[in-house]
């Protein structure tokens, strides 16, 4: 990744289908190419949802076909790629394939994935991306840092912010902790679309307010984030996870522009 430049991490919440996956990639791929001098963009899309709400919700095709279709997008349209594990004997498998490990939010805290994904990261020359938990402050993900430099350069460790749960369905955004993670030496991103989930919210789905995605997406930037996190998919009611919470893919681009001359500015 080019320092300087936005990163952004996009894509659907799930891989649906290989066929999604290349529609998204190559919209995203044609929307954002004029952008290509001022951002960092990578392709996102889970191949497990391990922590969905209800356990008959669609979790997504697996670890073996979710890195194939990753490569694909990869050859076809030469973006780099990000994707979640979710346990420490996953990280290599992934690692050999994808650009940017992510470590889910509630598991940010296991040393064992911490040392497992910065070990795959530094064998493949990969990054690793930590969600803070929703249950920790930005403070404490200093401890984080320091368990995963230990092993991988701080210039290819991400910290993410998505938001602290104060209960009742609800997160809420410290625009505060974009300063305080960037101050451990590593970059701090802003995870737009599940910052605003009203996790459970919905009974045995999560519910969210995308109305207000793009509203703390240019807060956070002005804050000081180094990048932004964002969902999207072509039918964002039908999407088979966190639907409430996807941007439709049209309107990414527009998005992108705003985001950028704030980025700019600050």
């Amino acid at each position: 990744m080019e320092k300087n430049k936005l990163d952004l991490f996009i894509g659907s919440c799930v891989l649906e289908s290989e066929q999604l996956a290349m529609t998204i990639a190559e919209t995203l791929k044609k929307d954002l190419e004029e952008f290509e001098d001022k951002i960092n963009l990578s392709f996102k899309g889970s191949f497990d949802k391990a922590n969905r709400s209800s356990i008959s919700s669609y979790r997504g095709p697996g670890i073996e076909e979710g890195l194939r279709i990753l490569e694909k997008v990869n050859s076809e349209f030469g973006l780099p790629t990000i994707t979640d594990f979710h346990s420490p004997d996953q990280a290599d498998a992934v690692a050999s394939v994808v650009d940017t490990l992510q470590i889910p939010a509630f598991l940010c805290r296991q040393t064992d994935m911490i040392v497992a994904g910065a070990e795959a990261c530094q064998k493949f020359g990969r990054q690793l991306k930590i969600k803070k938990g929703q249950f920790l402050s930005p403070e404490e993900t200093g401890n984080i840092v320091d368990k995963a430099s230990s092993i991988v350069p701080k210039e290819r460790i991400l910290l993410t912010e998505r938001g602290t749960s104060f209960g009742y369905n609800n997160l809420v955004v410290d625009m505060a902790s974009f300063q305080i993670m960037k101050s451990f030496g590593v970059r701090a991103i802003h995870d737009a679309t599940h910052c605003v989930q009203r996790p459970g919210g919905l009974g045995k789905t999560t519910g969210g307010k995308r109305e207000q995605i793009v509203v703390l997406a240019k807060a956070a930037i002005a804050a000081g984030a180094d990048g932004v996190f964002m969902e999207c998919h072509p039918n964002p009611d039908q999407a088979k996870s966190d639907a409430s919470t996807s941007l439709d893919l049209k309107k990414i681009k527009g998005i992108v522009e705003t985001l950028l001359k704030i980025y700019e500015v600050v």
